[in-house]
Formats: structure tokens, C-alpha cells, sequence
């Protein structure tokens, strides 16, 4: 089974956000080495407990710090912004740091309505246009953009594409994951859908691209891993201070020791025929968090 993290960056007790950044830097660092995948960095605003705002500038800095792992977003919410812009930072991402740039696409709010104001004005209507802002990203993300019948490319070009990921919980962002021929990305920790269905769903509609011939699926979980149930169970009850991001402890996250929470991992992938899990570990405690992401490494293949 392949893992990769989804970090959402948090601000834990008395830090601030440098330790945060910090924190993220040792936190890729170490999944490299152990073997993950990916790192991606989620996006959040105006919340106090994450310290995640903007997802090109902190993989930057990411990237310059690491060497292999695969980088990216999870997700970058592109009602917010303009698709020319966003393909325009992801090619200079993939420019500096070629064959390992993911753009993983969301259509959340990602922070309060009165935060999604400040940020983009009318947020209903941006996410109503969402159909549309995503055929122009892909457009400009292949070179075939065009404006009043003039050619426009985003550049940088750069060596090898962002690899583009769609991320959702439900049935919309999975049909235009598949109507893009994008990989898609549930997420399981934040959703009451059947992911099963969602992804079946996908798997049916799935139009071949320049991003892929073939259906590309991950499962979002939520995982505390510790060397004890108990010790697992203790640290999973201290993940209340996640209020107002879309994580769910309560029902949500796989809890225990790597050898349990293998099997459940292998249940939902084997159910969703998926052969890779993008972990996040809400764990209230920087140390004990890299603990978690380090014993769950020992179930990579």
C-alpha cells in the first residue's frame, strides 16, 4: 500500500505560525525518508488552530527542502481565484521542482462565509462557475487557452506538468474529476457519502485526458497511530482543538496501534480498489504527531 500525508498545518498550544511552518518543513522531511509518496499541505483562513493560507507559497518553501517526495495541494479551493493565476504559480512550482508538482483542486470555502468574502466576494456564485473555471485551468494547464481568439499560456512551461487532482465527498467534484480525465481524491474524513459509490461513480465517467488514460483514486483518511491502543485512544481524544476545519473526529479516524490501523486501511482500499491513503494526523502534539506518520511507515510497500 502507498501513503502519503495531507498536513493541515496546524498551530499547536503556545506556537505560532513560524513553528507551524517549521514543524510542516520537518514533517515532509521525514516523510521522504520514510517513504511516503506525497506531502500535500491543505488550505484554510481565518482560523486560528491551522496556519495553512496559501498552498503555492508554503510547497515552495517545502520543496526546497526536500528532494523526491511528491508535493502538493490538498486542496487548493479554486473558487477563490483566477485559473490563469493558479496555473501560472503551479507552472513555476513545476518548473523549480520538475516531475514532483501535484495540484489538487477543492471547491470549499475553506474558512467562514465572512472569510470567503473578504477573500473572493460572492463565494456561491464563484463555486456556481466552478465548471467553467476548471475548463479554462485545464486549458491553460495543456497550452490550448485561448482569450478573445488570441492564444494565452500560462507560463513558465515547464519539463513535466502538475500532476491535477480533483478532491471532494460527494458525487460533484467526482463528475468533473471524471469529465477532466483527472486523478480524484475522496475525502473520507471530512464526508457522510458511501465512498465506495462516489468512486464507482467516478470509475464509470471517466473521459481519458492529456492527465491520464486510466481512473486515478486516493482515500482521504484520518489516522492516529500510536504503539498501544490505549496510548492511540488517548491521543485521539485530545483532537477537539480541530474545531472549525472540516475534520470529524468523532467518526472519522482510524485509532490504534500500525497493525490495526493496517487492516482497516486495507478494508476501505480494498472496498474503493484503490492502492494508495493520504493520511492526516490531528494530533495535538508536534512529536507525537511525527510518531504517528513514522509507525504508520512501516506498512509502505
Amino acid at each position: 500500500m502507498k501513503l502519503s500525508v495531507l498536513d493541515l498545518v496546524p498551530v499547536i498550544d503556545q506556537a505560532d505560525a513560524a513553528t507551524a511552518y517549521e514543524q510542516a518543513v520537518k514533517l515532509a522531511k521525514q516523510a521522504e525518508k520514510w517513504g511516503y509518496s506525497r506531502y500535500w499541505v491543505a488550505e484554510h483562513h481565518d482560523m486560528p488552530a491551522l496556519a495553512c493560507t496559501s498552498t503555492e507559497v508554503l510547497l515552495s518553501h517545502i520543496g526546497a527542502r526536500t528532494e523526491r517526495i511528491r508535493i502538493g495541494s490538498g486542496a487548493l479551493l479554486l473558487p477563490h481565484y483566477k485559473p490563469m493565476k493558479v496555473a501560472e504559480s503551479f507552472h513555476m512550482l513545476a518548473a523549480l521542482y520538475p516531475g514532483r508538482i501535484d495540484l489538487g483542486i477543492g471547491r470549499a470555502p475553506g474558512g467562514s462565509a465572512n472569510a470567503a468574502i473578504a477573500l473572493s466576494g460572492n463565494f456561491l456564485d464563484n463555486v456556481r462557475q466552478m465548471p467553467e473555471m476548471l475548463r479554462s485551468l485545464m486549458a491553460l494547464l495543456e497550452g490550448r487557452f485561448a482569450c478573445e481568439g488570441q492564444a494565452v499560456t500560462a507560463r513558465p512551461v515547464p519539463p513535466i506538468a502538475p500532476e491535477v487532482w480533483m478532491l471532494g465527498t460527494n458525487t460533484k467534484s467526482a463528475a468533473l474529476a471524471a469529465e477532466h480525465g483527472t486523478g480524484y481524491v475522496f475525502g473520507q474524513f471530512m464526508s457522510d457519502s458511501a465512498a465506495n459509490e462516489v468512486v464507482r461513480g467516478y470509475r464509470e465517467r471517466f473521459v481519458p485526458s492529456a492527465q491520464g488514460q486510466v481512473p486515478r483514486v486516493m482515500i482521504a483518511v484520518g489516522v492516529v497511530c500510536a504503539a498501544s491502543e490505549e496510548e492511540a485512544q488517548l491521543l485521539a481524544a485530545g483532537m477537539p482543538w480541530l474545531q472549525g476545519a472540516e475534520f470529524q473526529p468523532q467518526r472519522k479516524v482510524l485509532v490504534g496501534t500500525a497493525a490495526s490501523v493496517r487492516e482497516q486501511l486495507e478494508l476501505i482500499a480494498r472496498d474503493c480498489e484503490v492502492d494508495e491513503c493520504l493520511l492526516v494526523t490531528p494530533v495535538a502534539d508536534y512529536e507525537q504527531r511525527l510518531r504517528s506518520y513514522e509507525l504508520m511507515s512501516s506498512i509502505i510497500s
